[in-house]
């Protein structure tokens, strides 16, 4: 554990001058441990694995392979925008998998949280294990692990980290934001150039969307789930004041609704979206912040004109306890 010890005279990051010295420290670092040698990167889109990519790549250049599986359980454009951002703009050597069709076989008719996450996880890492094993000369494999995960579960990062190699694919590690806290990290990537709507992109699940179409995932309430979310997060992120994290859930019932066909009101069934939105420091508590009541039906009104097969939209103002932050 001493090597995984964030040093007392570390400085917190907290400005763009500290995050450039914290980076030059990390290229010098990296070129050290690495040399000329490749290094292999399960690249998710999120803040962690986003800013270790963009820091190996100013040091090694083509010398890392970021691998992106898109297990169809992502929000609306994340997909495109890790491809957009690494591939287009940084000339990463990108391997991009398109995986979708594989995970959504495996889970469906699969209604348990827990079995869905298990499904997911390990899903992954076959996936991944696959794309590794197509590569030539890694030596290294790069981590977006942060102190938070050191404190909490000894380095052992959630899934898309892949601590589930088998042996002989269990390479030297390569963790430069490891010291880092989540906001440091943050900061860094700033200086680092990445945009805000990965910089600053709210806390998701390992499973993704999976966990939040809530029972069996079914591809229809999926992508319903998927245009919701994008909605709730464009509105209320208009908010002055941002809660800490909003998103929505989609539940595995119906409701009955009614359409207007030539005059005549047609009943018929149709999904319910909640939206939850929830401030926190620790995770541990959450409270409900209010959202203006308006904003509430701008998002209502634009799902169900928008979005097939919703008919009722729902506001979740449980606090944690006794509720938990997601709905699974």
């Amino acid at each position: 554990m001493e090597n995984n010890k964030r040093p007392e005279t570390m400085e917190r990051i907290t400005t763009p001058e500290l995050a450039q010295a914290f980076i030059q420290e990390q290229l010098t670092a990296i070129k050290a441990q690495v040399g000329d040698k490749k290094v292999l990167l399960a690249l998710s889109g999120g803040v962690d694995s986003s800013v270790v990519a963009a820091l190996l790549i100013r040091a090694i250049g083509k010398n890392l392979v970021c691998v992106h599986v898109n297990h169809g359980l992502l929000r609306k454009g994340e997909p495109e925008q890790v491809i957009k951002v690494f591939r287009d703009e940084l000339n990463a050597n990108l391997v991009y998998v398109d995986a979708v069709d594989r995970f959504l076989d495996k889970l469906a008719g699969v209604a348990d949280p827990e079995q869905k996450r298990k499904i997911i996880g390990a899903e992954f890492i076959r996936v991944f294990e696959e794309e590794a094993r197509k590569q030539e000369g890694i030596a290294f494999l790069a981590q977006g692990t942060i102190y938070p995960d050191i404190l909490e579960s000894k380095g052992v990062k959630a899934h898309h980290n892949v601590g589930g190699l088998p042996e002989d694919l269990q390479f030297d590690l390569v963790e430069p934001v490891k010291f880092l806290y989540k906001d440091e990290v943050r900061v860094v990537g700033k200086a680092l150039g990445l945009p805000d709507t990965m910089v600053y992109r709210q806390p998701f699940p390992g499973p993704g969307l999976g966990v939040r179409c809530v029972g069996a995932i079914t591809q229809d309430r999926l992508e319903a789930l998927r245009e919701s979310d994008a909605i709730v997060r464009e509105e209320i992120g208009k908010l002055p004041n941002t809660p800490w994290q909003y998103f929505c859930a989609i539940p595995d019932f119906q409701s009955t609704g009614i359409k207007y066909v030539n005059g005549q009101g047609e009943r018929y069934m149709g999904w319910a979206v909640i939206i939850r939105a929830v401030n926190t420091v620790d995770a541990v508590t959450a409270t409900v912040p209010e959202i203006p009541f308006s904003v509430l039906c701008t998002i209502r009104d634009r799902i169900i004109s928008t979005v097939p097969g919703v008919n009722r939209v729902l506001w979740d103002i449980s606090e944690k306890p006794v509720a938990t932050i997601e709905w699974e």
